[in-house]
C-alpha cells in the first residue's frame, strides 16, 4: 500500500525518533557459566544490574541450534503466505491468526500479522501444539505444528536456565523460580512485520510493557526493537556475530513478583520500507490460579509491598477485557483490582 490507512497511524509522541546509542544489554554465554560458580556469579551480577535498570539482557550458547531456529521461521512463513481468506478462517478469539489486532481494536493498529497459540509445561496431550495447528489450519499443517511444538520445547529448556540465573541474581534459592514456573502456561507468537511504504507514521508494535512474566525473543537480522530508557528510545539491534542470540526481558508480572526490584520496561517495534521483519516470541506465565507474591528474601528488611497479591488469570483477564496493553498496564491493573475488592459483592465492575 502506498498510503498508510488512518487506523495504522500513531501519535507523534509514540513515533518520537530513537537515539543512535544502543541499549547496553549484557550477553550471557549459558554454556560457559554452567557448572562454574564464579562465572555464574559474575553473570548473575550483570543480569541483576540490567534488570534493575531496564529489564533486558541476551543469552547465547543456549543449546538451540541456529539452523533449527531458521527452519521454524520458514515453517511460520507458510502461514503468512496463505491466501487472506484461509488466514482469516484461522482466527479464534485471541488465539490463532490475527492481523494487527484489528478484531479487537480500530485505532493505533500495529503494522504486523501474527499467529499465537498456547503451550503448557504440563500439557493435557503431548501433541497439543500439533493438534492445535491441524484444527486451525488443516491436516496439511501437521509439519508446521510439529516444528512449532519442538521450538516451544526448546524454549522451555532455555527457560529453566534463565530462571536459575534470575533466581541467583535476586539472591533467592537457585531453584525458586524454576519451581514456581514448573507448571508454566506459556504463550507462543510468530510475528511478521511487512515492509511499509511510509514507516515514519506507523509502528510494528506501539509503546508497551509485556504484561507476561518473562519474554524470550528471537529477532531475525532486521533491526526494529527499541527500549525506552532514560527518556530516550534506544535500539536493540540484532547481533550478526551471534545470530542465535535470544533477547530476554522482564514482564509486568515478574516485576510485581520481585516487588519492583526488576523492571518491566517500555519498548516498541519500528518497521521499514525495505524488507519484512520477523520474530519468534515465547512468553512465560505462571499457572493461572497461582498467587504472585515476592519471595520472603526480598521483604526481610521490612521493605514496603509495592503491589498486592494477584493471580496471572486476574491480570490476563484485565488485559483482555478491560485495558489495552500499554506502558501503564500494571499500575492501571492495581487500581482496578483495588476498586474491585472495595465493591460490594453484588455490584457490577466500575468500568470495562
Amino acid at each position: 500500500m502506498h498510503k498508510v490507512p488512518e487506523q495504522f497511524m500513531w501519535s507523534s509522541k509514540a513515533l518520537e525518533k530513537g537515539s543512535s546509542e544502543k541499549l547496553n544489554t549484557p550477553l550471557i554465554d549459558l554454556k560457559a557459566i554452567k557448572g562454574d560458580e564464579v562465572a555464574m556469579a559474575n553473570a548473575a551480577k550483570l543480569v541483576r544490574e540490567a534488570c534493575m535498570k531496564h529489564g533486558f539482557f541476551e543469552v547465547t550458547n543456549h543449546g538451540v541450534d541456529y539452523d533449527f531456529i531458521i527452519s521454524t521461521y520458514r515453517q511460520c512463513d507458510s502461514i503468512f503466505k496463505l491466501p487472506l481468506s484461509k488466514k482469516l478462517s484461522a482466527m479464534k478469539d485471541k488465539w490463532g491468526y490475527s492481523v494487527a489486532h484489528a478484531e479487537k481494536f480500530s485505532t493505533n493498529l500495529p503494522w504486523k500479522e501474527m499467529f499465537t497459540y498456547r503451550y503448557n509445561y504440563i500439557p493435557a496431550s503431548e501433541s497439543h501444539v500439533v493438534d492445535y495447528f491441524k484444527s486451525m489450519l488443516g491436516e496439511e499443517f501437521e509439519r508446521v505444528g510439529l516444528a512449532n511444538q519442538k521450538y516451544c520445547e526448546a524454549m522451555k529448556e532455555v527457560s529453566v536456565s534463565i530462571l536459575e540465573l534470575l533466581s541467583i541474581s535476586l539472591g533467592v534459592d537457585p531453584l525458586y523460580l524454576q519451581k514456581y514456573f514448573e507448571d508454566c502456561e506459556a504463550i507462543m507468537r510468530c510475528n511478521r512485520y511487512p515492509r511499509c511504504e511510509n514507516p515514519s507514521i506507523t509502528l510494528g508494535v506501539g509503546p508497551h510493557c509485556d504484561p507476561t512474566s518473562l519474554t524470550i525473543l528471537h529477532q531475525d537480522q532486521v533491526s526494529g526493537l527499541e527500549v525506552y530508557v532514560d527518556d530516550k528510545w534506544l535500539p536493540v539491534p540484532p547481533r550478526p556475530e551471534t545470530p542465535d542470540a535470544l533477547i530476554i526481558n522482564i514482564g509486568d508480572t515478574l516485576m510485581a513478583m520481585t516487588n519492583g526490584v526488576y523492571k518491566s520496561c517500555v519498548h516498541r517495534v519500528l518497521v521499514n520500507n525495505r524488507v519484512d521483519r520477523k520474530s519468534l516470541v515465547f512468553f512465560l506465565n505462571p499457572k493461572g490460579d497461582k498467587t504472585l507474591t515476592p519471595p520472603k528474601e526480598l521483604l526481610e528488611n521490612g521493605e514496603q509491598r509495592n503491589y498486592p497479591d494477584f493471580t496471572w488469570a486476574q491480570f490476563y483477564e484485565f488485559t483482555q477485557e478491560h485495558h489495552r496493553t500499554d506502558a501503564d498496564t500494571l499500575p492501571m491493573f492495581v487500581s482496578w483490582l483495588q476498586n474491585q475488592k472495595a465493591l460490594p459483592s453484588n455490584s457490577k465492575p466500575l468500568w470495562k
